[in-house]
């Protein structure tokens, strides 16, 4: 009898602890489900990759660089091409030289020397400006700055730095930064909001997350949107940006149009208007690269929507139009590199602006870091670990 009973005991408690495994397994199950399908999803649709057109390859042009990030061509045919990594190459008659003179940049992560534009009338003055991450300042790490120098034999001379972001701070992300004229001579650069999100793009107060614009030679002018504002940082344009690595002036308007990167969806192209914001990180068409979302809107009274955006993220890098007899099949298309999927986008538009076509060009070239067409109207591109190459027919 006492037997029977033990048994029945264990029996009971057997069955007790295999019904609490299985409550556990299935709170565990239900706990990895929540994991692996967050609540949040994209805020809009995928858009359906771009076709292939496959009638473009490349000839390479200046090779063995690592992160070819700016180019610009000298009147005497000879390029300059900055390398992220420090050094700025003078490429002529065939022959890589290293100039001398460059400023200090901190290399690191998304930091380093970046971009290079020639003045407006540099064949009489030899103004060349050039944007990096300069350790420059109290603070230890970096913050972007922009400098102008001339080029006098294989050294840069006259240096002046007409523009340091302010704090410094250790980050390794979101410089920026492209530099471009406008029509009357005023300098426009960006600068991205170094991954500081929710403290400086929307505060005119702060450094960082900002289109700028100033006089040729670092002065404000006297109409930028934020003169006379208390505490306002005076050479903003505009703010509300992320991380702006592509901008241009538009061949027929003179508008300033320029690119960023979204988080995970949501790169956003935009034309520059003085004193707006363009809403980030109020206002997105991207969420966070863990799924979640860090916003519910898309927009919103006093912010500007993107002429045209990306989802999912191209990662864009980079752009110019094409106004070259060169590629007539191409003319009048914006290009745009690509670093994410590692090709060049052709984007057509309509009277409006409205993107109305999609296509990839040199489909997996590498990482498209800068696109620009020269003065021999040949359309040149910067890829990662490759160099400075030209766009040709097939």
């Amino acid at each position: 009898m006492k037997r029977l009973i033990l048994t029945n005991l264990i029996l009971s408690i057997l069955l007790l602890s295999c019904n609490q495994a299985k409550k556990e397994a299935d709170t565990t199950a239900n706990t990895e489900q929540e994991k692996q399908e967050p609540e949040s999803v994209n805020m809009v649709d995928e858009e359906p990759a771009p076709n292939v057109n496959s009638a473009y390859d490349v000839e390479t042009v200046v090779g063995d660089m690592d992160v070819p990030w700016g180019m610009v061509f000298l009147p005497d045919g000879s390029m300059l091409v900055s390398e992220q990594k420090g050094d700025l190459i003078l490429f002529k008659d065939g022959a890589k030289t290293l100039v001398k003179n460059v400023p200090e940049v901190v290399f690191r992560g998304q930091g380093g020397l970046l971009d290079l534009e020639l003045h407006p009338n540099y064949e009489e003055n030899g103004w060349i400006y050039i944007s990096y991450s300069s350790p420059e300042g109290e603070e230890d790490g970096a913050n972007t700055a922009i400098m102008r120098a001339k080029l006098k034999g294989d050294a840069l001379v006259e240096n002046e730095v007409i523009y340091k972001a302010t704090p410094n701070t250790t980050g390794p992300n979101h410089f920026g930064s492209r530099i471009e004229f406008d029509n009357d001579g005023f300098l426009f650069f960006t600068m991205g909001e170094r991954g500081e999100r929710d403290i400086n793009p929307q505060d005119i107060t702060r450094d960082n997350g900002k289109v700028y614009r100033l006089k040729d030679d670092g002065t404000v002018p006297e109409d930028n949107p934020f003169v006379g504002k208390e505490n306002a940082k005076e050479a903003i344009y505009s703010y509300g940006h992320r991380n702006q690595q592509g901008m241009l002036k538009h061949p027929e308007t003179g508008e300033i149009w320029v690119h960023e990167h979204g988080p995970r969806g949501g790169d956003e192209i935009n034309i520059i208007k003085k004193g707006a914001n363009y809403g980030w990180p109020v206002i997105s068409y991207g969420i966070n690269y863990s799924g979640t979302r860090f916003t519910d809107k898309t927009e919103m009274e006093g912010m500007e929507q993107p002429m045209y955006y990306w989802v999912p993220s191209i990662a864009p890098s980079g752009m110019t139009f094409v106004t070259s007899e060169n590629y007539p099949e191409l003319k009048g298309s914006l290009l745009v590199g690509s670093l994410k999927f590692q090709y060049l986008e052709k984007l057509t538009f309509d009277a409006n602006n409205k993107v109305t076509s999609r296509e990839k060009l040199l489909d997996q070239i590498g990482r498209v870091r800068n696109v620009r067409q020269g003065p021999d109207g040949n359309i040149y591109v910067g890829v990662e670990g490759k160099g400075i190459l030209k766009l040709v027919k097939k």
